[in-house]
């Protein structure tokens, strides 16, 4: 068995690793790197996800990468946009010829002896293995299962004549033109679908159990078309994201400082924008930023309640029928289609297994290292980015970082770089404690651990993130260095290998 051996080999082939790897391949040159990726394309989530009205819940201008600016008048990008922008910024970079597309991870070995990383995969088209090494693994794999969404079981759905679908696996080409259709969910997926299939069926419910806040936002950024009349685009982008980054963050400490002041707020905003509509299906039950905040670009989501063509019911499904869904109060909902927009499966390292000398690492049992390295792991980066803010900054400030990490132990003539914890920091918390939609807190026994101070403890604060992992020293005694061993043989690689 041929084994190839790289410096570097980064995991997935979306937004995080693409960015990821332009900062690799832009700062390190030298270094010899490939790109596993189990799809046919670049763009990750945005290559996967074809339902109707896809797009970002973040702004581009903070959302897309710092090194190549989103030029674009909207300020919410369509998912088409977005998978053509990695594909373009892949391209710009050369990475097309590092990633390996078809590729399922089974298991990443770390081997102590031999100092690397023994990757096994399996070429899904062909079934046929594929082992690779490398000295460093970045996992840019999301959290997510790709292969289905959360789908609970609904009673008696089995007598329903029509099609209950995931928005995971929902084609672009669906159709459901002149046709009645139920949503079930509140989340940022339903308030994206419900709008955008509003417009071609006959009739849209959106099914909450509870409701959530949703936010009217212009979808084009006036003051940047206006500057942009004046001055270079590049200073234009460059304003623009350092507004929203603050505004964003801004809103996030009022909601943290003030929860029922913001409370107010929001629901004042949300009232304004349906004023025919019951209160009660804009009133949530939790305060703000307890989960994501959606956006409703100039305000679709509203429009389409005020028009009639879509309509919210606030209740719990009893069962279904041959011709829709019977909730607990009795109320009869017809449905041809039923999309159950009932949130993710979480799934960490691409649904591959992590091990140490053969051994699996128990990773609730470990915690994060400034939220890009994993305790006790060697040579592990991981790209996690944010959840109240634009996932891609701190996959930014995370991929300069692992520049940084390795320009340092180049230096310094070390092989081998391990976050360990000197100091008892370990807490019960985990990684994304504080934040509660369903799909977390069904995998919070799965996630790893943050401590009780930096550099283990996760704030997701944008700006102290940057500090620590920008222009922080990158020895900060937490990180234990060792030099090169002996030269590894491809005996041990394939040793390593078969019992993987």
């Amino acid at each position: 068995m041929a084994i190839k051996h790289y410096d570097i080999i980064i995991i997935g082939a979306g937004l995080s690793g693409i960015g990821t790897a332009c900062h690799i391949a832009r700062e390190h040159p030298e270094k010899s790197l490939a790109i596993l990726e189990r799809r046919e394309n670049v763009g990750g989530t945005w290559d996967l996800f074809r339902y109707p009205g896809i797009r970002s819940d973040s702004d581009m201008a903070s959302f897309g990468f710092n090194f190549k600016p989103w030029y674009s008048e909207n300020v919410l990008a369509q998912g088409d946009d977005i998978r053509e922008y990695v594909r373009e910024t892949a391209e710009e970079f050369g990475l097309y010829e590092k990633i390996k597309f078809g590729l399922k991870l089974k298991n990443s070995n770390w081997s102590t002896k031999e100092q690397k990383w023994i990757v096994s995969s399996v070429q899904e088209a062909t079934g046929e293995e594929a082992v690779l090494s490398c000295n460093f693994l970045v996992n840019c794999a999301g959290y997510y299962n790709f292969d289905q969404g959360y789908r609970p079981s609904f009673p008696k759905e089995d007598v329903f004549k029509g099609d209950i679908v995931h928005p995971q696996s929902l084609p672009k080409d669906f159709d459901y033109s002149e046709k009645k259709v139920v949503v079930i969910g509140s989340g940022a997926t339903a308030v994206t679908l419900v709008p955008a299939m509003a417009k071609k069926a006959a009739k849209v419910t959106m099914l909450q159990r509870s409701p959530t806040y949703i936010m009217s936002l212009p979808n084009t950024d006036k003051m940047s078309m206006v500057l942009n009349k004046v001055l270079p685009r590049a200073w234009v982008f460059k304003l623009a994201r350092r507004r929203n980054i603050l505004f964003q963050r801004a809103l996030y400490l009022a909601c943290q400082r003030w929860p029922n002041t913001m409370r107010k707020m929001f629901l004042s905003h949300m009232y304004k924008h349906g004023p025919n509509i019951d209160k009660r299906h804009l009133t949530p039950e939790y305060m703000p930023w307890d989960q994501r905040l959606c956006a409703a670009p100039d305000g679709d989501f509203f429009e389409s309640l005020r028009s009639g063509k879509a309509t919210i019911v606030t209740d719990h499904i009893d069962r279904f029928d041959e011709t829709g869904i019977v909730l607990k109060t009795g109320q009869h909902i017809a449905a041809d289609i039923v999309v159950a927009a009932t949130g993710l499966e979480v799934q960490l390292m691409g649904g591959s297994t992590l091990s140490i000398d053969n051994e699996e690492v128990n990773l609730p049992g470990k915690m994060a290292y400034k939220g890009i390295m994993i305790q006790d792991v060697p040579n592990y980066g991981w790209i996690f980015g944010y959840t109240n803010a634009p996932w891609t900054l701190k996959c930014d400030i995370g991929g300069r970082y692992l520049c940084r990490l390795l320009a340092h132990m180049d230096k310094a003539g070390m092989r081998v770089a391990t976050a360990v914890d000197t100091g008892n920091n370990a807490t019960d918390a985990s990684v994304l404690e504080g934040f509660a939609p369903g799909y977390i807190m069904r995998a919070i026994d799965i996630m790893p651990r943050q401590g009780k101070a930096d550099p283990w403890r996760i704030t997701m604060h944008y700006g102290k993130d940057k500090k620590m992992l920008v222009k922080d020293p990158v020895d900060d005694g937490n990180l234990l260095f060792k030099a090169a061993a002996s030269t590894p043989s491809r005996e041990s690689d394939l040793q390593q290998a078969a019992t993987a």
